[in-house]
C-alpha cells in the first residue's frame, strides 16, 4: 500500500508541474471545493479540527487567487472583491462552524470554477 501512495504522491506532483496557468488555476478550484466538502463534512460530524483546517486550506487558495490578480485590467478588481467576499464569509463560517456559510461559499466557487472550465474550452486551454 505504501508503494501505491509514493506512486500516487509522485503521479500528483508530475501533473502539478507540467500543467499549464490555466490548469493550475482550474486545480486549484478543484483543491478549493475539494477541501470545502470537507470542512463541511467536519462540521457535520462535529469535529472542528477537521472543519477548521479544511477552511484555513481555502482560505489560502483565495489568497492566492487574489495575490495572482493583475490590476492592469479593470475586470481584476471585480474578482478582488468577490474574493474579498469569499474570505470573509470562510473567516465567519470558521469562527461560527457555520455548514450554511460553507455551503454558500462553496457554491460561488464552484460558479467560478464552471466559468473558468468554459474560459479554458473557449480558448483551447488544458
Amino acid at each position: 500500500m505504501a508503494t501505491f501512495n509514493k506512486a500516487a504522491m509522485q503521479y500528483q506532483r508530475n501533473a502539478i508541474q507540467t500543467a499549464s496557468p490555466a490548469k493550475l488555476t482550474l486545480m486549484l478550484f478543484d483543491g478549493a471545493i475539494k477541501f470545502s466538502n470537507i470542512a463541511i463534512e467536519g462540521i457535520e460530524e462535529g469535529n472542528i479540527e477537521k472543519a477548521h483546517n479544511n477552511i484555513i486550506k481555502v482560505q489560502n487558495i483565495i489568497v492566492e487567487f487574489r495575490a495572482t490578480l493583475d490590476f492592469k485590467y479593470p475586470v481584476a478588481q471585480e474578482f478582488d472583491k468577490v474574493y474579498d467576499y469569499i474570505y470573509r464569509r470562510l473567516v465567519e463560517a470558521n469562527m461560527k462552524k457555520d455548514k450554511e456559510i460553507m455551503e454558500e461559499t462553496l457554491r460561488h466557487i464552484r460558479t467560478m470554477r464552471d466559468t473558468w472550465k468554459e474560459v479554458m474550452k473557449l480558448n483551447n486551454a488544458t
